[in-house]
């Protein structure tokens, strides 16, 4: 018994210095990758489900993937969106089409197999969701690639918002991930072949006022993500990868009017939606497991873990993060009482 005891125990302290080591050379590899750039990896010929590809950084998205040859699968609750999306693409595989007797060109695909395919969907609703992804297995196949973007905000105070609005705001940013997951993460296991990317967000990470729905649904879309990460592992589903996106505010257009002290702003200027997705894209292509825009958001969210909530407070009312979105707020509220007054004219 005591013999047990003691091997027990000494089984116990030699994992540990296993796993002590593993968590060193894990620093090291990420560490490596600042002075050696990861290779990309090739989606070429890969089907690429976008969701929210209609305008915003979901356009941008198609675009770049529309560049590394993939096959791409476009939903979006905006058809007209959704179409000037895919013309876009096609251009794109028009100007991409390979010359006749180019060595490289063989192993690439003729530019009639490089295709778009559009599909309206309300990813709010998960029938919508789960009838179009039948679809899609039906008229394209397999999926590769799932981007998970689709995103909507209420922008209103909390007492003064809908409930209905606040739902949707649950179920497009949060909720649906689920529902688009289980449409196509069955396969994936089959083949343990695919990638899943989040699109969350910095407000997903650390919150700020007057937005409280928003935030709730990004924090949710991330623990979400961080889960499923953890369930494959744990499934030794190695094939599969995973990718968090997590921007600060993007100049789209969806956060207009939204400003800190302006002594600051200089320090946190909106993303460009194209370096916000080229960034993105280098984290999926190397297969990274998160990625933050701009970088002092990994500082940002580390700070959050170890100060005091009223130091988190200090900081935001120093930096004018605390009242940032009450412009924003204000503007969509303006704007809906004259649409109201349009309506009643």
């Amino acid at each position: 018994m005591e013999a047990q005891r003691h091997a027990n125990i000494m089984n116990i302290v030699t994992e540990f210095f296993v796993v002590t080591f593993k968590i060193i050379w894990s620093f090291v590899l990420a560490g490596g990758k600042w002075f050696i750039r990861p290779r990309e990896k090739s989606v070429e010929g890969q089907v690429c489900v976008i969701t929210g590809a209609g305008s915003g950084l979901g356009r941008f998205f198609a675009l770049e993937f529309a560049r590394r040859r993939a096959i791409l699968v476009l939903w979006d609750i905006n058809r007209q969106a959704n179409e000037e999306t895919a013309e876009i693409v096609r251009e794109i595989y028009r100007e991409m089409n390979p010359s006749a007797g180019s060595s490289d060109s063989v192993q690439e695909l003729p530019l009639f197999q490089l295709k778009v395919y559009t599909y309206f969907c309300d990813v709010s609703k998960r029938e919508s969701v789960y009838s179009t992804a039948e679809k899609v297995r039906k008229e394209v196949g397999n999926i590769d690639l799932l981007i998970n973007n689709a995103g909507v905000v209420s922008g209103r105070h909390l007492l003064e918002c809908p409930d209905e609005l606040i739902e949707r705001t649950m179920m497009v940013n949060c909720h649906s991930h689920f529902w688009t997951t289980k449409a196509f993460l069955p396969k994936m296991l089959e083949r343990n072949h695919g990638h899943i990317v989040t699109v969350a967000s910095s407000l997903g990470l650390f919150t700020t006022a007057g937005v409280e729905d928003y935030c709730a649904s990004k924090f949710g879309a991330i623990g979400f993500h961080e889960s499923l990460s953890h369930e494959l592992k744990a499934a030794d589903k190695d094939g599969i990868k995973m990718t968090l996106v997590c921007p600060f505010l993007v100049d789209t257009g969806m956060f207009k009017g939204c400003k800190i002290r302006k002594e600051m702003a200089p320090l946190f200027p909106p993303l460009k939606p194209e370096y916000c997705v080229k960034q993105a894209m280098r984290a999926i292509l190397t297969d990274q497991a998160m990625i933050c825009t701009p970088r002092i958001m990994y500082m940002l969210t580390f700070m959050k873990t170890i100060l005091p909530f009223d130091a988190i407070v200090c900081m935001y009312r120093f930096i004018g993060a605390d009242k940032c979105m009450y412009p924003f707020l204000a503007q969509r509220k303006e704007s809906a009482n004259n649409n109201e007054s349009k309506t009643g004219i």
